[in-house]
């Protein structure tokens, strides 16, 4: 939630990301900016207003240090060199919330995923592996069933 500069060692974030309000805006994109260029020389700065759509913005330190605005892509997301990670608007549900939330892009373009959706992945692939073992368990003992109503005992079938 915040970066304490003394308890990380005299170091400043590589990334800031902004989630403005009409009331910070202003400063957000003035003094803030400003000071994140010139006295902390953050790699990355981006300023998004939830509240507005389409107000993603961010600059990068060039060369010369100063801030590059970033150009969004056709997406609307842009580049995050210091993580090598787009930064995008997507629409989904978090939290029990349906919104557009702000969130980071693997280059190719897929969606990093929160600690809670890593787990709700992980949760529904071993429930349909669990499914699918079931299946696979039932059809064994169909097979069986069927050989021994052929008179055959399923125990000495060998594979060879």
């Amino acid at each position: 939630r915040s970066w304490i500069v003394w308890e990380e060692e005299g170091r400043y974030p590589d990334v800031i990301v902004e989630l403005m309000s009409p009331s910070t805006a202003s400063a957000d994109i003035g003094k803030k900016k400003d000071l994140y260029e010139r006295t902390f020389r953050t790699q990355d700065y981006f300023v998004y207003d939830p509240f507005h759509g389409e107000s993603l913005q961010g600059w990068h330190l060039n060369r010369n240090q100063d801030y590059e605005e970033l150009a969004a892509d056709e997406r609307g997301w842009l580049w995050c060199e210091s993580l090598g990670l787009w930064l995008g608007t997507w629409d989904g549900q978090l939290r029990r919330e349906n919104a557009s939330w702000l969130r980071f892009y693997e280059p190719d373009g897929n969606l990093v995923l929160l600690p809670e959706e890593v787990a709700e992945r992980e949760r529904a692939e071993k429930e349909q592996e669990r499914e699918r073992a079931n299946r696979a368990e039932s059809d064994v003992q169909r097979l069986r069933e069927r050989l021994q109503q052929l008179g055959i005992d399923p125990d000495t079938v060998s594979d060879s």
